[in-house]
């Protein structure tokens, strides 16, 4: 080899790999950017399908939201009103209840004078018998004692008499 050549050297086995991984890197550079570019305009696209998407899908959830409010608030009117008509006939049952209650206890209250007043008549009977029994009694044993006070007067009366005879013959 000689050292004073004058002809331009051809490039060298590693000048050319050197163009070559230099062309490579500019062509990938460039093909990075191009699918950069292309990645962003497609988030862009998704965002914006997105955001469409979301409203829609809040619109809708508003509007079901608004439909199961409404439903719930049906619902609770309904059991509202059953409530109250519930109320409602329990305050008539109640009402009709001490009705009866009333009637019955007016009818035992008037059962009750009732037989006060027969008990208070049969009581009355009962001493005004008893009263004439007692007098009876009383005069039947006024009776009895004359009648008995007379036999022993007779009978006293009778052994005196048997006395005196027999004193007397006696004597």
């Amino acid at each position: 080899m000689e050292a004073n050549n004058t002809q331009p050297e051809e490039k060298g086995f590693f000048e050319k790999v050197k163009d070559t991984i230099a062309s490579l890197w500019e062509d990938t550079t460039e093909k990075a950017e191009e699918l950069k570019e292309a990645a962003e305009d497609k988030i862009d696209d998704l965002r914006g399908k997105a955001k469409a998407k979301k409203a829609t899908v809040a619109r809708k959830a508003s509007t079901t939201k608004t439909k199961v409010a409404a439903k719930a608030d049906k619902v609770a009117d309904e059991a509202k009103a059953k409530i109250t008509e519930a109320k409602a006939a329990a305050k008539t049952k109640v009402a009709e209840a001490k009705d009866k209650a009333a009637d019955v206890k007016a009818k035992a209250d008037k059962t009750v004078a009732k037989a006060k007043t027969e008990a208070a008549k049969a009581t009355d009977k009962a001493k005004a018998t008893a009263a004439k029994a007692s007098d009876k009694v009383s005069v039947a044993t006024t009776s009895a004692k004359k009648t008995v006070a007379a036999k022993a007067d007779k009978a006293a009366t009778a052994v005196k008499k048997k006395t005196v005879a027999a004193k007397k013959a006696v004597a």
